[in-house]
């Protein structure tokens, strides 16, 4: 399949001609300049995925000159647009400097077509690889400027969250690793989205990746992207998530979950700051700024030899520790009204407010899904309201002392399943691989219905 667009600047007809025959078969559009005068206007006209650029123009000059002379202006122009330099005459030295200048390759003529067209279809890839990654880091940013994070989050206001916010605050406008913790539905996200709306980078995109969601056989795709035809499905050349978060945030939900051969890999790029697609030999720096997050004890894993230790300190330049609700019920009320309101105008039911005795049957209830499942309360509290003032049994919280993981008669069907998996995390504790073989799903199916529970 034909693509891309190539600019060819020689000179020689002759070339002019060749190229147009070899070229045309493999490229959607081939522009033929015999003069780089017109480089410019052809530049802004056609905007090129790469450039074939002849280096001598005068007769009787084999300096080479010429071409590095338009090689250093398209690089003006353009800085990340791959540029090949052609020439008659194998200057070692002439070669060395065209690359310092920028320059992707270096042919000599007469050339070997199959040479050539490997080496253009490399500058190809590499060249839509960029764009595919600017493109994504607009869009990311788009997005990022349509959200106002003051009012799409609401953290709480108790003294718990007024230290965690004040620390979180300070330490965004530094580059430090953040490692953020806490069971479950407390929040972590939007701390991490909130240090990142308050640093340096907050221009550039913020990258999430659910470590715990990511299939082993696809974490190095997944991360450090890949190129066509590396494994079966691999279509075409793909950027990975750290090479998306370049200059921006890459944030590690549930770094806990990654397997100890993984965590060797990923250390390997934290520290190098490069990364390999898979299926290249060829390194490519990110400048990333690092939050992780998990509900594990990752020091207690680390004693164990679950997790590495190298890592962890990697990771825990800053701790940020979020509390679980039942621990500072002060923000209960704020969280309810904020959810409520956010859910109201979902759902067309602008007037519906909590009565006090809903609010205050709140404050009892523990919270074991924290967050989460204050949100999902909330939002099941509107669609099925059939008055404007929401009353306790219109929050349908279970009762007190009520444990969906007994009494298995009379059970629904989410109460068994939820019975099931308790059963399977006593017996097996954070073993994730065992738990999953017992209960008969993947490790990926198994960490969402424990986000889903809250467990």
């Amino acid at each position: 399949m034909k693509k891309g667009r190539i600019i060819v600047v020689d000179d020689n007809r002759n070339v002019l001609s060749a190229l147009r025959i070899l070229l045309s078969d493999h490229f959607e559009e081939v522009t033929l300049l015999s003069s780089p005068n017109a480089l410019p206007a052809a530049l802004r006209e056609k905007n090129p995925d790469v450039i074939l650029l002849d280096m001598n123009y005068s007769a009787g000059i084999n300096s080479g000159n010429e071409g590095l002379y338009w090689l250093t202006e398209v690089k003006k122009t353009n800085p990340d647009l791959p540029a090949i330099l052609f020439t008659a005459y194998a200057d070692i030295d002439l070669a060395v400097t065209a690359l310092k200048e920028g320059a992707s390759d270096f042919v000599v003529k007469p050339w070997d077509n199959a040479r050539l067209l490997a080496t253009l279809q490399s500058a190809l890839e590499l060249s839509l690889s960029r764009k595919e990654v600017t493109r994504l880091k607009e869009k990311q940013h788009a997005l990022n400027t349509q959200l106002n994070p003051d009012s799409d989050i609401y953290p709480g206001n108790s003294p718990a969250m007024r230290e965690l916010l004040l620390l979180a605050d300070r330490v965004a406008k530094t580059d430090a690793s953040i490692l953020i913790t806490g069971e479950n539905g407390t929040g972590k996200e939007v701390i991490a989205r909130r240090i990142h709306h308050l640093s340096p980078r907050h221009a550039e995109p913020l990258v999430t990746v659910d470590m715990g969601a990511v299939a082993e056989t696809l974490f190095e795709s997944e991360l450090f992207g890949h190129v066509k035809g590396s494994f079966t499905d691999a279509r075409s050349d793909r950027a990975g998530k750290m090479e998306a978060a370049d200059r921006g945030t890459l944030f590690l939900d549930e770094i806990g979950n990654l397997s100890y051969p993984l965590q060797a890999k990923l250390l390997n790029a934290l520290q190098s700051r490069q990364i390999i697609r898979v299926g290249s030999n060829t390194p490519l720096a990110v400048d990333i700024r690092l939050i992780c997050a998990s509900n594990r004890n990752l020091f207690a894993d680390a004693e164990k030899g679950l997790f590495r230790e190298d890592l962890l300190y990697r990771i825990n330049t800053i701790r940020i520790e979020v509390p679980p609700l039942r621990r500072r019920k002060e923000d209960i009320p704020g969280l309810a009204t904020f959810f409520l309101r956010r859910f109201a105008a979902k759902y067309g039911k602008p007037d519906t407010s909590l009565s006090r005795e809903a609010l205050a049957a709140m404050r009892e209830y523990a919270w074991p899904g924290n967050v989460r499942e204050l949100e999902h309360t909330m939002e099941k509290a509107v669609i099925l309201a059939d008055s404007r003032e929401i009353s306790p049994a219109g929050l349908f919280l279970p009762p007190p002392g009520r444990d969906p993981g007994r009494n298995p008669e009379n059970l629904t069907l989410e109460e068994m399943e939820l019975m099931l998996i308790k059963r399977a995390i006593h017996s097996h504790g954070s073993n994730l691989s065992a738990i999953a073989r017992e209960l008969g799903i993947s490790r990926p199916t198994l960490y969402s219905k424990i986000k889903k529970y809250g467990l």
